[in-house]
């Protein structure tokens, strides 16, 4: 029975939304792989969106970037963190490699941390990299070229592919990019239960406010009312305003919520940008420039989806009345296709030789 080991990031939802689309077709087809997932993402949340069986086993394979806020990128804290994190590397490869010898893993697929990647490549154990980013950029981005970015590269550069998500990052300097298709979970509109639960009326318009997996949150109670919107926000925000609705009350999937929703209203991220475009949700988003992924997300998007960015000075005061209309009067465009992740499936099934359905 192969045993596949997937490594999940937990700097951000982004990574699931990649990788659960993955894993449950890949299940599906082969429900006599063994599934282990390592990651700090929460069980319950993996389990919300990973409908396979897997073992769980809480892990710490990247660093990601510490972030100040939902948008902001804490520069000096972070290199730090890597500095601390690449401290005793080669030790912290050996007993890599030995857990995974351990857990007798077939296969390593890594979203998109570096070190089970090393790991596995000390070990001898074939392995990979799925993301539409990679931490080698994104640490070079802010810190420059030093040891640090030498060792990162080389745990992605020297696995056996690195399955680039699209949209994605360039990533020009790995020649074992294989490139993929999108990748998104789609939901089921089901707007009329939501309709009737939140006691709605036609003409309402409902917006899924979303910062992805990074705590942070915007201030709704100092907004105004505009009138037929409902915001959707999630319940540890505890947001004092008329007119916001607990996402948790409706106790649906977020693909449902996203799928069923009028605008999703959110920062650049590959999860919400791609399952959004390929729900036809229209989105409204406030960008990050410093973020290396950005261009592609927001470039993507423009051309497959309907969107518009408005400023983090207008998310401050709630000033989004007049793009909102302008997002609801736009044309609609076809939503893509997410085959990216029955192209990735068909690669780890051919790379362990195991046959069709």
């Amino acid at each position: 029975m192969p045993h596949l080991v997937v490594s999940i990031s937990g700097h951000g939802y982004g990574h699931v939304a990649q990788t659960a689309p993955i894993l449950n077709l890949l299940l599906e087809r082969q429900p006599q792989w063994r599934l282990t997932v390592r990651s700090e993402v929460p069980l319950a949340y993996l389990r919300s969106r990973i409908r396979v069986p897997f073992d769980y086993l809480p892990s710490h394979g990247d660093i990601g970037m510490v972030m100040s806020s939902a948008l902001d990128v804490s520069v000096d804290d972070s290199r730090a963190a890597y500095r601390a994190f690449h401290a005793g590397w080669d030790a912290r490869v050996t007993d890599e490699a030995r857990l995974l010898r351990d857990l007798g893993a077939d296969m390593v697929l890594s979203n998109v941390g570096y070190l089970p990647l090393a790991g596995a490549q000390r070990a001898g154990i074939q392995n990979a990299a799925l993301c539409s980013l990679n931490w080698f950029d994104i640490y070079r981005h802010y810190a420059g070229d030093d040891a640090v970015a030498a060792q990162i590269h080389a745990c992605y550069s020297n696995a056996d592919a690195f399955l680039r998500a699209t949209p994605g990052m360039q990533m020009e300097t790995l020649s074992n990019l294989v490139a993929v298709k999108p990748v998104a979970a789609v939901g089921r509109n089901r707007r009329d239960e939501v309709n009737r639960q939140l006691r709605l009326s036609k003409d309402e318009q409902l917006v899924l406010v979303s910062l992805g997996g990074i705590t942070s949150r915007l201030p709704i109670e100092r907004w105004p009312r505009i009138d037929g919107v409902r915001w959707l926000v999630q319940e540890n925000w505890h947001a004092d305003h008329p007119d916001a609705v607990v996402l948790e009350s409706l106790a649906m999937d977020f693909g449902d919520l996203l799928a069923s929703s009028d605008v999703l209203l959110c920062k650049p991220g590959y999860g919400s940008f791609v399952e959004a475009a390929c729900s036809g949700t229209p989105v409204l988003y406030v960008n990050r420039p410093d973020w290396p992924e950005s261009p592609a997300l927001t470039g993507w998007l423009q051309q497959h989806g309907v969107c518009r960015e408005v400023s983090r000075e207008q998310l401050q005061y709630g000033d989004i009345g007049k793009d909102l209309q302008t997002l609801w009067s736009a044309p609609r465009s076809t939503p893509p296709t997410p085959d990216g992740a029955s192209q990735v499936a068909d690669w780890l099934r051919h790379r362990l030789s195991l046959s069709g359905d």
